[in-house]
């Protein structure tokens, strides 16, 4: 039987590209409160002792930026300069400007109203290419090492928040490695955990702490045996963490965001960007339809890709990867798709109700797969829809 292994990586909500992120949807959850149709392009810069603050931003409201920041770093747990940063005290710097009125003018009117071929509609908001993908691999219809990683996320931040492992500090990454058989996950081989933590702490109470108390807890049993490997702070110690370790950025982790390199991405990032942006709004449309697609036995693996071209508001181009496992062409999966699922970025908003304050909860352990959170793109409500297309 063919057997092959596949790696994906998930990392805390302390990571500083992670705390990047959360910052620049923290800015944009605010915006949205007090004005659903900002355009809101948000970008965040970590290092010792600095949050930088810029993009591009057109709204009607007031908030108060600095204050946003520092809340997002001590509620991730940055609150000391025993750990290198601390919320309190850091320098926060703003340089923000309004959006392009070139961009501006393609978003507000489409190409095909301008035309006279529509209604008044919106335009995209950017040239680009976006992917959706699911399968029936977990439950979450996400593949199983990106999924297992994340969960091992999840369960070191509540170990570290709860004073479960008091040692362990807000910055880690988890590898987990999955080994396929005949191309279904068959078991866990290797799982990697690097979790900053304490300076007292020791190596071996470090490890029995992450693999008990996080891993094991973390993971179904059935997929760990006595040939899983453990491999807890490989170099040894991690104390120096956070943006005092390593400088961060948003929009750096877009894999992680997504399905851990299991399906191709388009390049886009997504936190900061307010819905207008079809980088973030259209991935979350093309994960819908996939979603729902796998959920109604379509096929078992889906990957959708579509993609749009500034000002226009239809896509000019969707194409369907089954990969052997549709019940019907990908060519009519396809066809079907356009029939049942609005595409043109005012649709999309509207189906997913994108213009809320949803997405700072979105920022750390990805986007998609998420059980412990109500995300309209997660939902799998066009099942019956589909199944009557069949």
């Amino acid at each position: 039987m063919d057997k092959r292994l596949f790696t994906s990586e998930s990392v805390s909500e302390g990571h500083p590209d992670k705390v990047c992120d959360q910052i620049a949807d923290a800015v944009l959850d605010a915006i949205l409160t007090g004005d659903a149709t900002a355009r809101v392009a948000c970008e965040t810069v970590a290092t010792t002792g600095l949050i930088l603050v810029m993009g591009e931003i057109t709204t009607g409201c007031y908030v108060d930026i600095e204050r946003i920041v520092r809340d997002t770093v001590l509620k991730i747990g940055y609150d000391s300069s025993d750990m290198g940063f601390d919320g309190r005290t850091c320098a926060v710097l703003t340089c923000i400007d309004e959006q392009s009125p070139d961009i501006a003018q393609g978003v507000n009117v489409s190409l095909e109203s301008r035309m006279g071929l529509s209604a008044a509609d919106t335009g995209a908001g950017d040239q680009g290419m976006m992917f959706g993908y699911a399968c029936d691999q977990t439950p979450e219809l996400m593949p199983m090492p990106i999924e297992f990683a994340h969960r091992v996320m999840r369960e070191h931040a509540r170990a570290r928040k709860s004073g479960k492992l008091p040692f362990l500090r807000p910055d880690a990454k988890a590898q987990v490695t999955v080994e396929y058989r005949g191309g279904r996950p068959a078991r866990v081989d290797t799982v990697v955990v690097s979790t900053q933590h304490s300076p007292d702490a020791q190596q071996e109470e470090i490890h029995r702490g992450v693999v008990e108390d996080i891993v094991r807890a973390a993971l179904p049993e059935a997929y760990l045996d006595a040939e899983t490997r453990y491999l807890v702070n490989p170099s040894g110690r991690f104390v120096v963490g956070g943006p005092h370790g390593d400088s961060g950025l948003s929009g750096r982790k877009i894999i992680v965001d997504t399905y851990g390199g299991y399906a191709r991405h388009g390049g886009g990032s997504f936190s900061g960007k307010d819905p207008s942006k079809v980088d973030r709004s259209a991935s979350y449309m093309t994960r819908y339809v996939a979603k729902n697609l796998v959920a109604a036995g379509v096929a078992r693996e889906v990957e959708l890709q579509i993609a749009y071209a500034i000002g226009v508001a239809r896509p000019i181009s969707v194409n369907v990867d089954s990969f052997g496992t549709g019940a019907m062409p990908d060519s009519e999966i396809a066809a079907l798709v356009q029939k049942r699922f609005d595409m043109r970025p005012s649709a999309i908003i509207e189906q997913l109700s994108l213009q809320r304050p949803i997405y700072l909860q979105t920022a750390a352990y990805g986007h998609f797969g998420r059980g412990d959170l109500d995300l309209p793109w997660e939902r799998t409500d066009r099942v019956g829809d589909l199944k009557r297309g069949l």
